[in-house]
């Protein structure tokens, strides 16, 4: 069974993750996330965006995979399994699936803006949030940015390409914790639905996609993954019926 995964926000917020407007500190709570996420937020305030992501950075080490995230990872026993995700951190890795597709980018990776080399030092402390700390600077002058697909900027070629080679040969695509709003994540579904694919929706709250999906399983995916994959046949036959 070639089974591929669509997670969003919501699988890592079962482990501690939060958004942006979950900010728990308060300290970027005044700002538009265009203003942290955005290349015109950068280009105008470096010293702000880089120490908002290098706090996430630091957060996302402080937290573990749930059982959402090790479910995933199981099915690999099982299946062919294929991770799309729209998170930014580790957490499908660190539960140990083996291939992860980000199509927004990684916490965990870091370039110049100017001559795009990748940066491997050792990134700076930072115990408690700060606003502002200027980021480190490249050989060639430019400054080092978060690996993050940044608003006005186009999703990696060859991630989506991945991820869409992935849906268009799966047996059943998995959402799990994804609003359904981001596009181009968000048509994945509707690709895999035009294709007669069967698409299973977890998600504890109604999403655009809840309509149309194959099955809705209204629940947190560290409750509904573990025990979905023994589902899946059932699944399979009734599309084939």
């Amino acid at each position: 069974m070639r089974i591929a995964v669509l997670s969003g926000a919501g699988i890592s917020a079962e482990s501690g993750v939060p958004t942006f407007r979950d900010d728990a500190t308060g300290l970027w709570a005044k700002y538009d996330p265009y203003e942290l996420s955005s290349t015109d937020g950068w280009q105008r305030h470096p010293e702000r965006v880089w120490a908002w992501y290098l706090w996430r950075h630091h957060l996302v080490q402080q937290v573990a995979p749930n059982d959402g995230h090790r479910a995933v990872a199981d099915w690999q026993d099982f299946a062919d399994v294929t991770v799309i995700t729209q998170n930014v951190d580790d957490l499908h890795e660190r539960a140990g699936s083996r291939l992860v597709h980000h199509l927004h980018g990684s916490l965990f990776e870091f370039w110049c803006d100017t001559c795009g080399s990748r940066y491997h030092q050792p990134l700076p402390d930072m115990p408690t949030p700060e606003l502002e700390m200027m980021p480190p600077s490249c050989e060639c002058g430019g400054l080092i940015r978060p690996g993050i697909v940044w608003f006005g900027e186009p999703l990696p070629d060859e991630t989506w390409q991945a991820a869409v080679e992935a849906v268009a040969n799966a047996d059943v695509l998995v959402v799990v914790g994804t609003s359904g709003i981001v596009y181009p994540a968000a048509g994945l579904p509707e690709y895999a639905l035009t294709r007669g694919t069967v698409v299973v929706e977890v998600n504890p709250e109604p999403t655009p996609l809840s309509a149309s999906a194959t099955v809705t399983i209204r629940d947190a995916a560290g409750a509904a993954l573990p025990g979905l994959l023994t589902r899946l046949p059932a699944l399979l036959d009734v599309k084939g019926s």
